[in-house]
C-alpha cells in the first residue's frame, strides 16, 4: 500500500515536470466540452497580475457627458478621411472616416450631435491625428444603416466579409488591425484552426474576463461566424487557468458544439501574444515575418469576436470599447463599457477619481501600454485601459550599463538576443538590428521586466524600428 502511495506520487510529480517543462498537453472531458490543459509556450515571466481590483466586478454602462472625438487613426494602416463637415449633424452609426487604402478601417459616430469641428487632437501614442469633434446632443438616434442583416448561415463569405469591413472592426486587443483582412488569407481551406483570444495576460487588465462572463454567447456566435467562412477550422477558446468561471461559463456555452473547444493556457506573460498562444494549443510555430495564417491559424481578441456578432447580426459598427479603469491610485477601479470618443478623464471621474496623488498614468496595460501626460484625449478602438499609479505602486527606472547577465535572453518568448539589439539600437547599427531580426520583436517588455540594470531595452527596440522604416520610406 505504502508502495502504490509513493508510485502515485512519482508519478504525479513527472507528470507535473513535464507539463511544466515542456508545455505538453493533458486533456480531459469535462461535460460535453472538451478542453485540452495546461498548455504553454516557451520562457516568458510572472509579473503581480494584480487582477483582483476589477475581476469581480460586473461592467458597468458609462454615457458620454462632454463633446465626443473621433481620430481618423484608429488602426494600423492609412488614416482615413473624414466625409463629413463641421456643422453637420450626424447619427449614432453613420460613417464620418471613410478608410484610404487598402489597410484601413471606416470610423463611425458613436452619438448623434452636430459636427463642432475637424482638427488635430491629441491621442494616447503621443501624437495629433485629424479628428472629428461631435457634440453629443443625447438623442442617440439611429442611422438608418444600423440594423439585422440577416442570417449568416445564409450568406455567401465575401459577404460577410463586407459587412466585417463596414463595421470597421479591428482587433480590440490593441494593435487595432483591420479583422477584414485577417478573415481574407490567400489560401482560406488551409486554415484549420480559428482561436479566440482570452488570456488576457496583462496585469490588471480584466475587461475579456468580464465580457466571458457577461457575454459569453456573442463571443461563441462570434465564433461561429468566423468558423462558416472557413469550411476546414475548428474554433479553439483560449482562456488562462487564473479565470476558472470563465472557463466554466464559455464550456457551458460550447457543450452542444462539435467544432468548438476551450484550451486552459497556463498564467504566464505574454501568453496572449498571437504566436506565444499559436505556439501553446498548436504546438506550431510562425515563422519570421509570416503571419499566422502562414500555420493554418487565425487569432481574434474576444472582443473582436463580441464585435463580429454585433456586426452581423445586429447590424451595429464599432461604436463602443470596455476600457478596464484600476490602479492603486484609482478610488474605485472597474471596467466600463463607454461609446467611442469619449474622453479619458470622464472615466477616471466616474471610476470616483484618484484615490492617491497619480505617479505614473498608463493608457492600455503596464507591459505594453503608453505613459501619457494629459487625460484630455478620447477613446478608441484599441484602448482596453487606463491605469493610474501612486509612487508606492510605480518605481521610477535608474538605467545602468549591461552587466551581460543573459536574464533577458532567458525570458525573450521571441527567442531574441536583446541586449545585443539594445547595442544595435544605440549604436545606429540598422542593418545588424535587422540582422539580429529585430523586427520579430513584440515588444511585449518581458526583457525591460527581468533586467537587473533597468536598461530601457523596449524603448530603444521601438525607436530603431521607427527609424529603419522612415529610413525606407524615403528611399
Amino acid at each position: 500500500m505504502v508502495c502504490s502511495f509513493f508510485i502515485n506520487c512519482c508519478k504525479n510529480v513527472i507528470i507535473s515536470i513535464l507539463l511544466n517543462k515542456y508545455c505538453i498537453q493533458y486533456n480531459y472531458r469535462e461535460g460535453e466540452g472538451f478542453i485540452v490543459a495546461n498548455l504553454s509556450f516557451k520562457r516568458g515571466i510572472h509579473p503581480p497580475y494584480k487582477k483582483n481590483l476589477t475581476n469581480l466586478k460586473p461592467i458597468e454602462y458609462l454615457l458620454p457627458k462632454g463633446d465626443l472625438v473621433f481620430p481618423m487613426a484608429q488602426h494600423i494602416g492609412a488614416p482615413c478621411k473624414p466625409v463629413v463637415k463641421k456643422g453637420e449633424r450626424v447619427l449614432v452609426g453613420q460613417l464620418i472616416g471613410e478608410p484610404q487604402g487598402f489597410v484601413s478601417s471606416p470610423v463611425h459616430s458613436s452619438v448623434s450631435g452636430i459636427v463642432k469641428d475637424i482638427k488635430p487632437v491629441l491621442v494616447s501614442n503621443g501624437s495629433y491625428v485629424q479628428s472629428v469633434i461631435v457634440e453629443n446632443d443625447n438623442m442617440y438616434e439611429e442611422h438608418e444603416s444600423i440594423g439585422p442583416k440577416g442570417d449568416y448561415l445564409k450568406m455567401s463569405r465575401e459577404e460577410k466579409i463586407k459587412i466585417i469591413k463596414d463595421a470597421g472592426i479591428v482587433g480590440m486587443g490593441g494593435a487595432g488591425f483591420p479583422t477584414f483582412i485577417k478573415v481574407s488569407p490567400e489560401k482560406p481551406d488551409e486554415i484549420n484552426h480559428i482561436i479566440i483570444n482570452g488570456a488576457e495576460c496583462e496585469p490588471y487588465l480584466t475587461s475579456d474576463h468580464r465580457i466571458m462572463l457577461e457575454e459569453a454567447e456573442k463571443v461563441v456566435i462570434g465564433l461561429k461566424i468566423v468558423l462558416s467562412m472557413f469550411k476546414n477550422a475548428k474554433g479553439i477558446i483560449a482562456i488562462e487557468d487564473n479565470k476558472p468561471d470563465a472557463i466554466e461559463k464559455i464550456n457551458e456555452c460550447i457543450k452542444l458544439e462539435k467544432d468548438i473547444k476551450v484550451a486552459i493556457v497556463k498564467t504566464k506573460y505574454p501568453q496572449g501574444g498571437e504566436k506565444q498562444l499559436i505556439y501553446a494549443v498548436t504546438k506550431r510555430e510562425v515563422p519570421s515575418k509570416q503571419l499566422p495564417s502562414s500555420v493554418g491559424c487565425i487569432v481574434m481578441n474576444i472582443d473582436t469576436s463580441v464585435a463580429i456578432h454585433r456586426a452581423i447580426v445586429r447590424g451595429r459598427p464599432i461604436m463602443r470599447r470596455i476600457v478596464t479603469v484600476s490602479g492603486d491610485a484609482i478610488k474605485n477601479p472597474k471596467n466600463y463599457k463607454v461609446r467611442i470618443g469619449t474622453n479619458y478623464q470622464e472615466l477616471i471621474d466616474a471610476a470616483g477619481g484618484f484615490d492617491k496623488q497619480p505617479e505614473k498614468i498608463i493608457s492600455g496595460g503596464p507591459m505594453m501600454g503608453t505613459a501619457i501626460q494629459s487625460l484630455d484625449m478620447p477613446i478608441i478602438k484599441g484602448t482596453s485601459a487606463i491605469l493610474s499609479f501612486s509612487k508606492e505602486e510605480y518605481k521610477p527606472a535608474n538605467e545602468r550599463n549591461c552587466i551581460r547577465c543573459g536574464k533577458c535572453v532567458q525570458v525573450c518568448p521571441m527567442n531574441l538576443i536583446p541586449l545585443e539589439l539594445n547595442i544595435n539600437s544605440l549604436n545606429g547599427e540598422y542593418d545588424e538590428f535587422e540582422k539580429n531580426h529585430g523586427f520579430d520583436c513584440i515588444e511585449c517588455g518581458c526583457c525591460s521586466y527581468i533586467c537587473p540594470a533597468d536598461r530601457f531595452l523596449v524603448q530603444s527596440f521601438r525607436t530603431c524600428k521607427r527609424t529603419i522604416m522612415m529610413n525606407k520610406k524615403k528611399k
